[in-house]
């Protein structure tokens, strides 16, 4: 098992904290498991140690990083899991944030949605990569689930967690997609309303199985792209729209490139713009959301 990876620190209040390494999933296109190797998890009392060190330092943002964190402690005989462990670490006293990433759909269950919906610190937020909206397509990736797994375990979290913010991974032009396939994909955004999607335009790693693979010509992916874009911005904004007249709880990052505004983010993870000053930084901020974009929220400062 690993031992002693290190916690990333970019400021005086948010950090990340490795809790594994490596991969098991060998989806078709990923070199990650060719060059980090098979899956090493941290014991949890370390773990433990080291959030609690963090949160009395004054951090506020505690991301914990793993390829698949759902594999936490799989083929150990430690006697728990990814769960179990943010339980425990959810019952640190302090005023802070707990997120983690990344989630593959395969291994996210129902216990994990129940962990975040009865948590304290753990952030209403999940991003659950679907890569394709295409059965076929999530076969030739070797994703091992399906739409229906997908969906069923989106329902629960909108049930469980019905504020929680949804984020996702999508792939456009993986090797054989068709129009059909790319079809299945816009139609699954639609069903599903991502707040935020991360998307890529394929391209071959070396030495994975889908570089070996019949190729989509690069201007279909680019014109798929576009339009993947084009529907995913109407949603994002629709979101975000609803969020016009809440307050906000914003962890500020400091002045954004517009010298006029601050910026940060809220517990859902949306960047958040307003006026504030120098000693907000690093600070819990309340803001009133006044205005919202596909990509930002705007607001006042309030109390």
């Amino acid at each position: 098992m690993a031992e002693g990876l290190p916690v990333r620190r970019e400021s005086g209040y948010r950090a990340w904290v490795s809790i594994m390494y490596g991969c098991n999933n060998f989806c078709s296109y990923c070199i990650v498991p060719y060059v980090r190797g098979r899956e090493r998890s941290r014991k949890k009392e370390d773990i433990v140690a080291e959030v609690q060190g963090l949160v009395a330092q004054g951090y506020r943002d505690i991301t914990l990083l793993g390829q698949n964190v759902n594999s936490y402690a799989k083929g150990s005989d430690w006697g728990y899991d990814f769960s179990d462990l943010l339980r425990e670490l959810d019952a640190i006293e302090g005023d802070y944030v707990l997120r983690f990433m990344t989630s593959h759909p395969k291994d996210a269950g129902h216990k994990l949605i129940d962990t975040i919906a009865d948590s304290r610190h753990i952030a209403h937020q999940l991003h659950l990569p679907m890569q394709s909206g295409s059965d076929r397509i999530l076969h030739e990736m070797n994703r091992r689930y399906d739409t229906a797994k997908y969906l069923e375990t989106v329902e629960y979290l909108r049930r469980r967690v019905p504020d929680a913010t949804l984020t996702s991974d999508i792939i456009v032009g993986f090797p054989g997609e068709t129009e059909e396939d790319f079809a299945a994909t816009l139609e699954m955004l639609r069903k599903i309303r991502f707040d935020m999607l991360f998307s890529f335009i394929y391209s071959p790693r070396k030495g994975t199985p889908a570089a070996e693979m019949e190729q989509v010509p690069d201007e279909v992916k680019g014109r798929r792209f576009r339009e993947l874009l084009e529907v995913q911005n109407e949603i994002a904004l629709s979101r975000n729209q609803p969020l016009v007249g809440s307050v906000q709880r914003v962890l500020c990052d400091g002045v954004s490139k517009n010298p006029a505004l601050f910026s940060g983010r809220n517990e859902g993870n949306k960047i958040v713009f307003f006026p504030g000053s120098e000693e907000d930084t690093g600070r819990f901020i309340n803001v009133r959301i006044e205005r919202a974009e596909a990509f930002a929220l705007y607001g006042e400062k309030e109390g």
